[in-house]
C-alpha cells in the first residue's frame, strides 16, 4: 500500500497546467496579437496622409528657399510623381516620387511658392488609386501649407 499512494499523488499532479505554463502561453498570445495589430495599421488612408503631410514639408521648404534666393519656384505634378522647376543646382536632389505609388495629384494645376512672401492661395487634391478618399494640401497665402479634408479649412488637421 505504501506504493500506491505516491502513485496516485503523481497522477493528480499530472492533470493540470502549472501557473507558469498558462503565464507563457498568454504572454505568447499576447505578442502575437500585438505583432499583428502593427503589421494591419499601415491602412490606405494613414498612407495618403504620410504623403500629404510629407508634400506640405516639401512646399514649406521649397517657398522658404524661394524666398532666401529670390528665385521663383513652382510645383507641379508629374506623369510619376511631381517635380519641383526653379530649385538652384547644387545641394541635395529634391524628391520627384510619391511615398506609395498609388498616391496622386488630381489635376495638373501648378503651385508658384515665391518669391514674395505672401502668396495667392493654392491647393493640391490628393488621392489614392482604388481608394475613395482624398486630401488637400493647401494654404491661403500667409499660413503654411497644411493637410484637410477637402472644402475644410487648411489648417483643420494641425495639431
Amino acid at each position: 500500500m505504501p506504493n500506491r499512494m505516491p502513485a496516485e499523488h503523481a497522477l493528480c499532479r499530472s492533470r493540470g497546467f502549472t501557473l507558469i505554463e498558462l503565464v507563457v502561453t498568454v504572454a505568447v498570445i499576447a505578442l502575437g496579437v500585438s505583432l499583428a495589430a502593427i503589421a494591419l495599421r499601415d491602412s490606405a488612408a494613414s498612407a495618403l496622409e504620410r504623403d500629404a503631410a510629407r508634400l506640405a514639408a516639401l512646399l514649406e521648404s521649397a517657398r522658404a528657399l524661394s524666398r532666401a534666393t529670390g528665385v521663383a519656384v513652382t510645383w507641379r505634378p508629374a506623369a510619376q510623381g511631381f517635380v519641383f522647376e526653379g530649385v538652384p543646382p547644387g545641394g541635395s536632389p529634391w524628391p520627384t516620387q510619391w511615398l506609395d505609388a498609388a498616391t496622386a495629384a488630381q489635376g495638373n494645376a501648378a503651385l508658384l511658392l515665391g518669391p514674395d512672401p505672401i502668396i495667392g492661395p493654392q491647393a493640391v487634391a490628393l488621392h489614392r488609386a482604388g481608394s475613395p478618399a482624398t486630401l488637400q494640401v493647401a494654404t491661403d497665402g500667409l499660413r503654411p501649407f497644411a493637410v484637410s479634408a477637402p472644402g475644410g479649412p487648411a489648417d483643420a488637421r494641425q495639431p
